[in-house]
């Protein structure tokens, strides 16, 4: 039988998701380039450079010092045209956030929401406001102060309502065709769920309506552009995926397969055997099988 792995994250997302918060210099911290996973921790950004971001249904194109703030419930992608880019990044949990007193709903704040303003461009006076609180925030993640996440949390906060100073970038194209907009926004929310990497962590978004909901649209909105750009329904689409993981969990990971279906969201593992079957024509069990 084949050797089996069970899937873990990297020790850079352990540490990020043990202390909540993480913050880093593009330019000389080897963590710029490591992996984390977007869909667990919000981003703030300060750089400087050229680059394309593309949010949702929005591409920025920024050159200079701009302030990004990076949702994970929405998809995002930046392609650096620049050879120099420098900066700093702060992650954060929205658990780690909440902890504030005066936390207020992260989603619904004009820097992360969909159709908000998640780019901002920052003069030379702003950004080196911005650096020196960036540079305390590293000063203070690395010291032994017992109030260190209270004050981490306030930082960011100064930096939320300094940003919301500002006025917002304009430089943004918006895709012509709504229907291939909504379809990319679907489809990018979709597999930004996988890999699954624990039981603990099931999908939330399994259905048309959940994506539907997610994106502020009627669900029959969603299918109809969904239906119009792909020739598929949404509900085929998302069934597809869920079973191409459900064979990368049963072939590669040590999980029972009531583990398997809790991590794909199902309440009972014999829905989730019933729903297999119905799209393969097999039960997990079988297809685990065929590796012995």
């Amino acid at each position: 039988m084949q050797n089996k792995v069970t899937r873990s994250v990297s020790p850079f997302n352990n540490e990020l998701k043990l202390k909540g918060f993480n913050v880093f210099q593009i330019e000389s911290d080897g963590s710029a380039t490591r992996i984390y996973s977007r869909k667990d921790f919000y981003k703030i950004c300060l750089t400087t450079g050229q680059s394309i971001i593309h949010y949702a249904d929005r591409s920025f194109e920024t050159e200079g010092t701009v302030l990004f703030f990076g949702n994970p419930h929405i998809p995002y992608s930046w392609e650096t045209l620049s050879s120099e880019y420098v900066g700093y990044t702060c992650l954060f949990s929205e658990e780690f956030f909440n902890l504030s007193e005066r936390a207020e709903s992260l989603q619904q704040s004009t820097l992360f929401k969909v159709g908000g303003t998640p780019v901002l461009n920052i003069s030379a006076e702003q950004r080196a406001f911005l650096n020196t609180i960036f540079q305390k925030m590293i000063e203070e993640q690395q010291s032994d102060y017992v109030h260190k996440a209270d004050l981490m949390r306030n930082y960011i906060h100064l930096i939320l309502h300094e940003a919301l100073k500002l006025q917002p970038a304009e430089n943004y194209q918006q895709h012509n065709n709504a229907a291939s907009r909504i379809t990319q926004v679907f489809l990018e929310l979709l597999e930004r769920q996988f890999p699954v990497e624990s039981v603990d962590k099931p999908l939330c978004l399994k259905t048309p309506q959940d994506f539907a909901r997610s994106l502020a649209l009627h669900v029959n909105h969603l299918n109809r552009a969904v239906k119009e750009i792909t020739g598929k329904p949404t509900s085929q689409h998302i069934s597809a995926r869920i079973i191409t993981e459900a064979k990368a969990l049963l072939l590669h990971t040590d999980w029972t397969i009531a583990e398997v279906a809790y991590a794909l969201g199902f309440e009972y593992p014999t829905y989730f055997n019933n729903y297999f079957k119905r799209i393969t024509g097999k039960v997990p069990s079988a297809v685990r099988a065929e590796m012995v």
